[in-house]
């Protein structure tokens, strides 16, 4: 398998390989297609409109719905995808907007979900923000939009803070965003470690470094206070994103070694953060004026395909959430936007025996593809986020708030199937191993696992992006967008180590390659 290093020959054979899998399997995904176009209306004539009437209709069958429009940014991602088709079913308007990579539409553009859709400009170093944020405002203005749902990524995610402060004082549209402080405070893993160590909550022991020097006085201690490290770039570096070297390494020169590949400097400052052994977890949480309005956790990866929920009533989802209403508690009252925490949970041996500790890693202050667990409630998320339209009076006495519904249980997943990507597991789990055996690589017993779990997938779990009532976007991601970029790839001479589905990123050489999360 070609790797971001590998000869330019290997990622030709790998870019015209996965185009030619999307061309083998393009036959069967349009039969599927035309089939979901025509069970949903055989089996279940007009469902979505009868459901979206009967929402409008509120829950006694008045009248006392208002249909608001929404638009959702990063609708060629899944959480866009799914939040927008949330809002449909709800009974909203939508309006949906995002980049184009390479001028291929994303796939979110063909949902039934939307009314219509915008193509976003990228903010660049011309002139920097002003142009993606006046095309925002302009379409707020357009499309009388009452609330901007944020589902950009990483490439905009201050941007996004700015949009936010521009589109409230010019119109009357509210913003599920956090501002440029909170964003951009966020954003950085050094400053998110250390506000949330002046909150008083738990935190890893990070070091802010910014030359080998530096990095060398903080190992040299390890022996005596027997901790390792891993290296993070501070800003959103991918191809760090996935080295997890532990440090010290076991001889001297293999850390040397290591730490000379590292680009550090004045200018691209590093962090060196505690490891800590644990298993992985993430969250998804919508915070309305300082408020969790919906939570959910699952287990994590570094390359995150499959989701799966904790229950919400079990012991480390409880934790979890109780740190992000601490967190957004401690820090105002006043936020609204998303939260999406990174935690290990650490085992330590103390003299009482076992406990479990919640290290916080890293928070994304946008929203996180775990949200489509929600699928399902979509009239009860949808209502949580209209909560932000309702103006909130809070009082902050003593560190504590005061405002409607400030007691309220948050609205969680209820017995949510998994969710996964039918494209990476056929790549992943079926083709590529198959080469591995006729490799000689795996044995014939490997491979039957991977088949075996592959059916697991394919039976009892559902894809994030396939919806049998809106069928268009999956193939179109299938079979246009990820192609198209492969195809750019070959001709631009541009690597990459992985792709994120879900998200529509390709990393490669420290890069996020026109990604927009």
């Amino acid at each position: 398998m070609a790797t971001i290093n590998s000869p330019p020959h290997h990622h030709l054979l790998r870019n015209a390989s996965l185009i030619l899998l999307s061309i083998l399997f393009l036959p069967l995904s349009t039969t599927l297609l035309f089939l979901s176009y025509a069970v949903s209306k055989l089996i279940s004539p007009q469902a979505t409109t009868r459901h979206r009437i009967r929402n409008k209709r509120g829950p006694h069958g008045g009248a006392s719905f208002r249909p608001r429009t929404v638009l959702v940014t990063g609708v060629g991602m899944t959480k866009g995808l799914s939040l927008a088709r949330t809002f449909y079913l709800a009974g909203h308007n939508v309006i949906g907007a995002d980049f184009q990579s390479y001028r291929i539409s994303p796939c979110g553009r063909f949902s039934r979900a939307l009314r219509k859709f915008y193509a976003l400009p990228k903010p660049n170093a011309d002139d920097g923000a002003a142009y993606y944020i006046n095309t925002l405002l302009c379409i707020v203005q357009t499309e009388g939009v009452d609330l901007w749902v944020s589902c950009s990524g990483v490439a905009s995610a201050v941007e996004d803070g700015q949009a936010k402060e521009v589109l409230e004082r010019r119109s009357d549209c509210r913003c599920v965003q956090s501002d440029v402080p909170t964003t951009a405070m966020l954003h950085e893993k050094d400053t998110f470690v250390t506000e949330t160590a002046r909150l008083g909550l738990p935190v890893p022991e990070m070091h802010n470094v910014t030359s080998r020097a530096a990095v060398h006085k903080v190992l040299n201690e390890s022996p005596r206070t027997k901790k390792r490290y891993i290296m993070k770039s501070v800003g959103m570096d991918n191809k760090s994103q996935w080295n997890m070297t532990v440090l010290p390494r076991r001889t001297l020169s293999e850390t040397y070694g290591h730490l000379s590949t590292i680009p550090i400097a004045e200018d691209k400052p590093w962090v060196l953060q505690e490891f800590v052994k644990g298993k992985q977890y993430c969250t998804h949480a919508l915070i309305v004026n300082g408020e969790v309005k919906a939570f959910v956790a699952c287990p994590s990866l570094e390359l995150l395909m499959h989701y799966e929920a904790l229950p919400a009533d079990s012991v480390l989802s409880k934790a979890m959430l109780r740190f992000t209403q601490e967190f957004a508690r401690r820090s105002g009252g006043s936020m609204t936007g998303h939260l999406s925490f990174d935690f290990l949970i650490e085992e330590r041996v103390t003299e009482k025996g076992a406990e479990m500790g919640l290290v916080p890693t890293e928070c994304n202050p946008r929203a996180h593809t775990a949200v489509v667990l929600f699928q399902g409630r979509e009239k009860e998320m949808a209502e949580a986020y209209m909560s932000a339209l309702k103006v909130h009076k809070r009082l902050n006495i003593n560190g504590y708030t005061n405002g409607d519904g400030g007691d309220k249980q948050p609205l969680t997943p209820q017995h949510p199937p998994g969710y996964h990507w039918m494209g990476h597991d056929v790549a992943t789990l079926l083709i590529y191993p198959l080469l591995f055996l006729l490799l000689r690589k795996i044995t014939l017993s490997e491979y039957l696992q991977n088949c075996r779990a592959f059916l697991e997938y394919l039976l009892f779990w559902k894809d994030g992006t396939y919806e049998l009532w809106d069928p268009l976007p999956a193939w179109w991601l299938y079979h246009v967008y990820w192609p198209g970029q492969f195809l750019a790839c070959i001709f631009l001479g541009k690597n990459w180590s992985r792709v994120n589905i879900s998200t529509i990123e390709m990393f490669g050489d420290g890069h996020t390659y026109d990604g927009i999360c």
